[in-house]
């Protein structure tokens, strides 16, 4: 049997309590946590070929494809004061032809992913995706 506690439990509304006479919910009475709306940083489970899944794997490869062909700078390649890359030895070991490293891939792929982000939230802020 549920029992109902007449006690006063502080609500808050913001920073400032809000005083309430009412009875405190028992965990018999609790009622479910209701879905909020659908924010901005709402998650959705949509399926693989949803626009916002092929716009975060599209500028991701794209980013790794020009670290890994020479496009952007990596550890191997520095960008002068003219913005052109140059070769230099980072001292880094990689079994690759190009000079792709670890931390070459670990860096296109967090710009990568930072670019699909800012594409997405530009979208669903203009009201495309």
């Amino acid at each position: 049997m549920a029992t109902t506690v007449m006690t006063t439990l502080p609500q808050f509304n913001g920073l400032r309590p809000k005083f309430s006479t009412s009875p405190a919910p028992t965990l018999a009475a609790v009622q479910p946590m209701r879905r909020k709306g659908n924010g901005a940083l709402g998650a959705r489970c949509d399926f693989i070929g949803s626009s916002t899944n092929l716009i975060m794997v599209t500028s991701t490869s794209l980013m790794l494809f020009a670290g890994r062909f020479g496009l952007a700078p990596s550890a191997n390649r520095k960008a002068t004061a003219g913005l052109k890359l140059e070769t230099r030895d980072s001292g880094l070991q990689t079994g690759d032809p190009a000079g792709f490293t670890l931390a070459d891939t670990l860096a296109c792929g967090t710009v990568g992913h930072i670019i699909g982000v800012g594409v997405v939230l530009g979208l669903k802020n203009l009201g495309v995706l």
